[in-house]
């Protein structure tokens, strides 16, 4: 059973509603095609870059690379409290001299 609209409108007013859609449509289309072309750029950027466009081999590789950060990191860090250590012990030994 087809459903009674509250209020007819004229076909006028149709039209210019089947118009406005119409427009919706092609801008719809248009913006589909952009995001379309945008990403089968990055994907070949990717391809370039990285060697793949799979998401989870990119996630993958984006750990991997977050593991090997944190443990230069560390290792820095470790240096540095090294040298810290180094040079207090000497500047204490100066000071005893």
């Amino acid at each position: 059973m087809p459903v009674k609209p509250e209020k007819q409108e004229t076909i006028e007013a149709l039209r210019q509603r089947h118009a406005k859609l119409n427009e919706r449509k092609i801008t719809a289309a248009a913006d589909l095609k952009n995001a379309e072309e945008q990403l089968a750029r990055l994907k070949q950027e990717a391809r370039e870059q990285f060697g793949t466009d799979d998401l989870a081999q990119l996630q993958k590789q984006l750990e991997s690379l977050n593991t090997e950060n944190e443990r230069q990191r560390a290792e820095y860090q470790r240096h540095l409290e090294k040298i810290e250590a180094e040079l207090a012990e000497a500047e204490k030994n100066f000071g005893d001299a």
